[in-house]
């Protein structure tokens, strides 16, 4: 007998799921019959398609059973696939996803205690350990002859050794404690079969003992005779729900199949139910979860989608079943014409796969549309969770540019939420030709950035985009209906605020003051310019039409990409603010320089963007504040 640790990482998942899912603890055993339907989906492929297993006959079901008296016991068991010693040590001793473990390392205490919450990754196996004290497992791997029996109290350690099992596939048994008691009875066992597990593709049998008393029949003493009847009955529908005709699915039944499928405890936000016949047949059921998984954002991400061909499970971790923009989506492709033995390598380069690819993002594309026009608070929901993945569809799905830029959403400088590209349309005036947009930074202060004084004041719209992903998308779009987008912070929106009634004594005094701001700031600026568009602020930096924002500059650094040469900003100077005029009228050279150091670093900072030389800033200021 081998004694182990868990990894810590276990260790820290499950004391997270036994003190903060409690309240949900009846999940456990969908948990349990969702591992075990995996078990028989894998195994059923692989009789099809490995040489080892090829032939291998089976019957699929899975097998419940509970022992009633001081010491209650529920058992699960199938014959699918099985285990053998490494894939006990792996699936039961770690958790293999880093993306999991960055999950739980990022959980504040407050977070640590929302179930629904953790609700969003499959806590699997180790939900077990809400209802048992102790959890035996006895598998035997298919065609394989040796089988092991791994056991653990799920207190930091777990044993491993061999043990005898009849034939392939996996037992798990647990000795309930005092919460989990009430699972030991035929009713409950029943009522969360229906709940979680209805649509199983798989039999599910209940065994129990079944007491008769018939009257007929009478004991020594007169009574009548009391009877024990062994029963084993089916208490699943046991069909592959998405299947069926939309029609005979009810909500309810959409509702639970995707909790089960996708191990959420929330209701999904929709779901997309497709049949496709004609040249190529399948089906599909996708679903938009009401919160984000967590992990979308990772370059790991667990794929939602499962892949099925004619009801037989193919794969669950192929990223190309969807485009990746599309990753959060969950559900189900099953087609009637890939051939069975489809490897990954063919997935991504096979016809029908591409079609049923293609048609399926028209599809959910065209139900997002949908839902922002028929459902706009639902929508509101959707976007406030699954905008930023859309945007990334922008510039890596050009096939679907038209039907995204219908779907992106971005704040604006005057309403409030998010807006579309159309409504924006919509409320321009007949004098603006071009959409304005602003990127690099938080929303708050974008929407304090001095740029946009003067649009507020001509009455134009500016759309504020704080998504760090938001430089690169945009400059991908061009155009949106035939209107080109123009970022404020860049030179070239500037021409559309210029009037002509400049007076040319202003103008020469201000080539002068431009020139001295030059001399003063030397390199570190690209160039000087006299403001157009400045109302109360005295300075604010841009950047050069085809260089990458500050903000962005940034990012690409904090990437590592150390080589990255500074593209030096364009500060745009208002000749009307006092501290301008200060330097137009100084002789004081040390002056003038301090002035424009700082006229520079507070632009900076105005848009979100720390000083060079914080120190060398700050004594700066409070030299000129003395003065």
């Amino acid at each position: 007998m081998e004694q182990k640790k868990f990894k810590t990482e276990v260790s820290e998942l499950l004391q997270l799921i036994i003190h903060s899912l409690y309240s949900n603890k009846e999940i456990f055993l969908r948990e349990l019959v969702s591992n075990s339907s995996d078990a028989l989906d894998k195994l059923k492929y692989l009789s099809l398609t490995d040489e080892k297993l090829k032939g291998f006959s089976f019957e699929p079901r899975i097998d419940i059973s509970f022992a009633e008296g001081e010491k209650r016991t529920l058992t699960i068991m199938d014959n699918g696939l099985g285990m053998d010693h490494e894939d006990l040590t792996n699936n039961l001793g770690t958790i293999a996803s880093s993306g999991t473990k960055k999950f739980l390392a990022s959980l504040t205490d407050e977070q640590k205690k929302d179930s629904n919450l953790i609700g969003q990754f499959g806590v699997g196996f180790y939900s077990a350990f809400m209802v048992a004290e102790k959890v035996e497992v006895l598998s035997r791997k298919a065609g394989q002859d040796a089988a092991f029996k791994w056991s653990s109290t799920g207190k930091g350690t777990y044993t491993l050794e061999e043990a005898t099992r009849d034939a392939q596939g996996t037992t798990i048994i647990l000795y309930l404690n005092e919460e989990g008691n009430e699972y030991a009875n035929r009713w409950q066992i029943e009522q969360l079969v229906k709940k979680y597990s209805d649509h199983i593709a798989y039999p599910i049998f209940l065994s129990y003992d079944q007491e008769s008393v018939d009257d007929k029949k009478k004991d020594k003493e007169g009574n009548p005779l009391k009877t024990v009847e062994h029963k084993v009955e089916q208490i699943n529908n046991s069909s592959a729900l998405w299947r069926k005709s939309k029609t005979e699915i009810t909500p309810e039944e959409y509702n639970e199949f995707y909790k089960s499928a996708s191990y959420d405890s929330q209701d999904p936000l929709f779901y997309v139910h497709t049949k496709a016949e004609g040249s190529i047949e399948y089906t599909t059921l996708f679903y938009v979860p009401e919160k984000a998984p967590f992990d979308m954002n990772y370059a790991d991400y667990r794929p939602g989608v499962k892949l099925f061909v004619k009801r037989v499970y193919i794969t669950d971790d192929d990223k190309e079943l969807l485009p990746t923009y599309l990753r959060f989506v969950r559900g189900i492709i099953d087609s009637e014409d890939l051939p069975l033995n489809v490897s990954r390598e063919i997935l991504q380069q096979n016809r029908v796969m591409s079609a049923i690819r293609n048609a399926s993002v028209k599809k959910l594309l065209s139900e997002f549309q949908k839902i922002s026009e028929q459902n706009p608070e639902m929508y509101a929901k959707f976007i406030e969770q699954y905008n930023r993945p859309l945007k990334e569809g922008l510039y890596s799905d050009y096939a679907n540019r038209d039907a995204l830029l219908e779907l992106v959403r971005f704040k604006s400088s005057s309403e409030e939420g998010y807006v579309s590209l159309a409504s924006y349309k919509e409320r321009m005036g007949s004098e603006q030709k071009s959409i304005y947009y602003i990127t690099g930074g938080k929303e708050a202060t974008l929407k304090a950035s001095p740029l946009l004084e003067a649009y507020r004041k001509k009455g134009f719209e500016v759309l504020v985009m704080s998504d760090d992903i938001d430089d690169i998308v945009v400059g991908s779009i061009g155009t949106y209906k035939e209107l080109p987008l123009k970022a404020i912070n860049k030179s070239g929106a500037v021409d559309d605020l210029k009037g002509d009634d400049e007076p040319q004594e202003k103008s020469k005094e201000s080539k002068k003051l431009v020139k001295k701001i030059k001399k003063a700031l030397g390199d570190k600026v690209k160039d000087v310019v006299v403001s157009s568009r400045l109302v109360e602020s005295p300075a604010v930096v841009v950047v050069d039409e085809n260089d990458p924002s500050v903000q962005m500059q940034q990012m690409l650094k904090s990437m590592g990409q150390a080589d990255f040469e500074d593209a030096k900003p364009i500060l745009e100077v208002n000749v009307d603010d006092p501290m301008v005029k200060k330097i137009e009228e100084s002789e004081d050279d040390a002056y003038v320089a301090d002035l424009c150091s700082v006229l520079l670093d507070q632009a900076l900072l105005a848009e979100g963007v720390m000083p060079k030389d914080p120190v060398a800033f700050t004594k700066k200021l409070h030299s000129l504040l003395s003065r």
